[in-house]
């Protein structure tokens, strides 16, 4: 699958305790009504924060964004409210969920349905609410790289 180019999203739960997460398992299912999915793996702690709190948001993040999409895919670092220190982003006119100033769009979720399958869980968002930033390249992941797309080919950012 690293031959797949996708996009890179930050999906994040608002409340007592936040949470964020960089994802590539991300696409839209529906225009009418417009609905999106995320797959998770059960192991990750925004499998139990979606399912906890029903409504989620997605940041889709520009060419420029590469430093966020890293910290939040940092497993290390520390988690709940202080993981969004030192990150510009506004909570969510619907959900609370922090959503990331400088992305390209935003969404914003509930929880309409899920599907086990192998050590994921495939969650179907109903879009409550959008709004779009950035007119920059999309960040791309493709190859273990993360890069952005150009006129004539693929461009990494590293």
């Amino acid at each position: 699958m690293s031959r797949f180019a996708t996009g890179v999203v930050v999906l994040t739960v608002g409340g007592d305790e936040p949470h964020a997460m960089t994802a590539n398992a991300f696409s839209s299912v529906s225009l009418d009504p417009p609905t999106v999915l995320c797959s998770i793996a059960h192991s990750a702690v925004m499998h139990s924060a979606i399912t906890a709190s029903g409504r989620f948001g997605v940041s889709i993040l520009g060419a420029g964004q590469e430093q966020v999409a890293r910290h939040f895919a940092d497993k290390k670092r520390t988690l709940g409210a202080a993981q969004f220190d030192g990150i510009d982003w506004r909570p969510g006119e619907h959900t609370r969920a922090p959503l990331l100033s400088g992305s390209l769009a935003w969404l914003e979720c509930e929880l309409s349905d899920a599907h086990e399958s192998g050590d994921h869980t495939i969650f179907i968002g109903a879009v409550l609410g959008t709004g779009h930033g950035s007119d920059e390249p999309g960040l791309l992941f493709f190859d273990g790289k993360f890069g952005s797309p150009i006129t004539d080919g693929w461009q990494p950012t590293r």
